[in-house]
């Protein structure tokens, strides 16, 4: 079993740090031209109605010119990281085209494997600029310390009110994968504040996140392949951590530098964080060793769970002032002899055991898991990420063009795409299809 599960770590590395950089842009070109579709070409209208991000026929007039904030999901990391390696682009960089392209836009860096609470607060603290605030009554139940690292803020001036224009300063988040529920309870933080932080914390000792904003600071929130209902990937990993762990040690080995490999689990809350001098190796074994993964649920682990989605559905919801758009994404197909959906070819390899075991999950208890949960694209069931549905009442909508406050506007479904290729790591340049996504968020009212 260890041999085996070596073998696909190997394959994993390979992948997803030695394989890209060993394809030039010539041959990423040859993709791009070849019989594989591109990611614009590929959105499809499953129901079916007029929608298309890329417009062709008229260009969407540009109305506000709010920051665009990019959210990172589950083992994510920041663009100091991985030598350069994107999240946001692999090989690419999505940050610095739409930057190029006119719209002022940021990568956050937030906990890889925190808890949605905590991953909001650092969210928050960064944009802002100030000292992260995890609140007093949440690092009391939980056990960790209450404030964390300290951010000069990509913009600062957000939340006040613009000398030229007379209006708050807004801004638009856009989440992938966990990065979906993250950006979704900083909006309602944001708009409602926390009631039982100000009732222990004094009113001049807490986060501004705690308080009830007069004015709405999020202009939109878009979530990409999101687990907004959780994800049955949870039912076979027993933590998301060790194996990652070991993924980014084999990675780092294949290329010497082990002792200096850039990536940062962002755990200081927990009292993780990486001594000076300290190898990743024993950095990382601090990390797995810890109590964290079993004894509390203030994780991505629990989070990312249907019970974890549906307890944060039960008090997160779309705010009235705010737009809030979804997109999923599939790479799978039905069996004809079993009906269970099974990766496609193309599917990146390190997605297939996983998206194999999401294709014929079912389970019968507090959550029913049926069939309806069997499309994935390797990482998240695709029925996840319209919008919250277990414990939620907030409204899905299909988006016709005219986009509504306050409910969710679902653009559609990315057929033959898996859970990263989506965010550029993987056969498609995303660049024009992410072009059009802030389009589209610059032309809200």
């Amino acid at each position: 079993m260890k041999i085996f599960r070596m073998i696909v770590l190997f394959v994993i590395s390979v992948v997803l740090f030695v394989s890209p950089y060993n394809v030039g842009a010539e041959q990423i070109s040859s993709f791009k031209n070849s019989n594989f579709t591109t990611l614009s070409d590929q959105l499809t209208d499953p129901q079916p109605f007029p929608q298309n991000l890329l417009p062709s026929e008229k260009s969407l007039a540009r109305i506000n010119h709010y920051p665009i904030v990019l959210v990172h999901g589950l083992v994510g990391w920041g663009r100091d990281e991985l030598l350069g390696f994107r999240y946001w682009g692999g090989l690419t960089d999505i940050e610095k085209d739409l930057n190029s392209y006119g719209y002022e836009t940021y990568s956050a860096a937030v906990g890889p494997f925190s808890s949605n609470w905590d991953r909001a607060c650092e969210l928050f603290a960064q944009i802002k600029g100030g000292t992260v605030d995890y609140g007093e009554v949440h690092s009391l139940e939980h056990g960790h310390d209450r404030y964390g690292r300290t951010y000069s803020g990509f913009y600062p001036e957000w939340g006040e009110v613009n000398s030229t224009t007379g209006e708050v300063n807004k801004i638009h988040l856009v989440g992938h994968s966990l990065g979906g529920p993250t950006i979704r309870l900083l909006t309602q933080l944001l708009e409602h504040g926390d009631e039982n932080e100000l009732a222990v914390s004094d009113s001049n000792d807490i986060s501004s996140l705690f308080k009830k904003e007069t004015s709405s600071m999020v202009s939109s929130v878009f979530t990409i392949s999101s687990p907004h209902d959780g994800s049955t990937a949870t039912r076979l990993v027993d933590s998301f951590f060790p194996m990652t762990k070991e993924i980014i040690a084999l990675a780092a080995s294949l290329t010497g530098k082990t002792d200096n490999i850039l990536y940062d689990f962002k755990l200081d809350q927990w009292g993780l964080k990486r001594r000076e001098g300290e190898t990743f190796e024993s950095y990382a074994n601090r990390v797995y060793n810890s109590s964290i993964w079993n004894d509390t649920k203030d994780t991505a682990e629990w989070d990312a769970s249907p019970e974890g989605a549906r307890e944060i559905n039960s008090w997160v919801s779309a705010q009235p002032s705010t737009y809030y758009f979804s997109v999923s994404t599939e790479q799978t197909y039905p069996s004809i002899w079993s009906g269970n959906h099974k990766p496609e070819l193309f599917m990146n390899p390190i997605l297939y055991i996983l998206s194999d075991f999401l294709g014929k999950y079912t389970e019968n208890g507090s959550i029913t898991i049926n069939s309806d949960w069997w499309k994935n694209d390797g990482v998240v069931n695709t029925n996840s990420m319209d919008g919250p549905t277990l414990g939620s009442t907030d409204e899905i909508v299909f988006y016709e063009g005219l986009p509504e406050k306050g409910v969710w506007n679902y653009l559609g479904e990315f057929n033959s795409t898996d859970h990263i290729d989506i965010v550029g790591i993987g056969l498609y340049d995303v660049r024009s299809w992410y072009r059009s996504v802030a389009d589209l968020l610059g032309s809200l009212q």
